[in-house]
């Protein structure tokens, strides 16, 4: 028992926790847990420790830190890491739609071709791919739009000139988050109960229009999670395009470390905005959240937002009470 039941009154001789003020009232208090108090104390003090002695590290310059937080080069740096991420996580949730489509498909050769796409890009490094991506130039000179086979060519252009470090670091992180994104996608729509495809289908409704309006809606609610921390990886991933010399926040930093020396505070300040961006971005996971599992509970809990409204009403309707007793004391008197 997690809990000692105990009230005012003799206790029972059936049962040694019960005690009662009268036949039938019997009150309950919960067991106290002295050893979560000290435990969270500890872990506070251990936290509260190692953050001080951080701060005032003396090899730690806090005007460094100052300088470059909001500095020019830092905040493009930002807006392309947003950017990146956007973009990589759009391909790769397009692609990772079509993946999961092709993989649940009566087609013989989509399922292999889906499987074979996710092996190969979940078999390799992502370290490589950009790498490969980054000097595809070293392969193809060219890139030419015709019919295969043939000498008919529509357009050509320098592979440099199409592929820069953007380009090439979008192409290897939005085709290596689809393999992964694939699965998640795909888990999603086997969570559907396939009564309702039937059910659709019985109305007359298409497969594409079936999956749009009836699958795709109810397979949110397990995809969501998973694509929301995806997201959050991929926006730290980014900083792995540095390889290829991609101007994103973790590649500022270095080139203005690499000037200054100031590599630690550099990367309190890349650390600081990577924070920022991944608290950002939890809150429309939230949401998306709340809104997909709307079905699922018969009350959805509150808000952050609501839970500081019901707070900021309560403290107020208290303070209108304690304000109409002491009104009411001070008119008996």
């Amino acid at each position: 028992m997690t809990d000692e039941i105990v009230s005012t009154g003799k206790a029972s001789p059936l049962a040694p926790g019960l005690r009662t003020a009268g036949t039938h009232d019997v009150a309950a208090t919960p067991l106290r847990h002295p050893g979560r108090w000290v435990a969270a104390t500890v872990l506070i003090a251990l936290c509260t420790g190692w953050m001080f002695s951080l701060w005032r590290n003396p090899n730690i310059e806090h005007l460094t830190i100052a300088d470059f937080l909001f500095d020019g080069r830092i905040v493009r740096g930002v807006l392309l890491t947003v950017a990146l991420t956007g973009c990589s996580m759009a391909l790769a949730t397009t692609l990772a739609i079509l993946l999961a489509v092709m993989r649940l498909s009566a087609n013989p050769v989509l399922r292999v071709m889906s499987w074979a796409y996710t092996w190969f890009f979940r078999g390799t490094p992502l370290l490589v791919q950009i790498v490969f991506w980054g000097y595809l130039g070293l392969l193809y000179q060219t890139l030419t739009l015709g019919i295969p086979f043939t000498s008919i060519q529509f357009a050509s252009a320098d592979t440099n000139v199409i592929v820069t470090p953007f380009v090439a670091g979008l192409l290897a992180l939005g085709m290596n988050e689809a393999a992964y994104a694939s699965e998640i996608v795909r888990a999603g729509l086997l969570s559907v109960d396939h009564g309702n495809v039937e059910a659709a289908h019985s109305l007359g409704m298409s497969p594409g229009y079936t999956l749009r309006r009836i699958v795709l809606p109810q397979a949110m609610r397990v995809i969501i999670p998973p694509m929301g921390n995806e997201t959050i990886s991929m926006l730290k991933n980014t900083a792995l395009l540095q390889l290829i010399a991609v101007p994103e926040l973790y590649t500022q930093t270095s080139w203005i470390s690499a000037q200054n020396l100031h590599q630690v505070e550099l990367l309190i300040v890349a650390s600081a905005w990577y924070l920022v961006l991944t608290s950002v971005l939890s809150v429309p996971q939230y949401y998306l959240e709340r809104r997909y599992g709307r079905g699922t509970d018969r009350s959805l809990p509150l808000t952050p937002w609501q839970r500081a409204r019901r707070l900021v009403s309560r403290v107020r309707t208290r303070v209108s009470q304690v304000a109409r007793t002491d009104a009411t004391t001070e008119g008996d008197a």
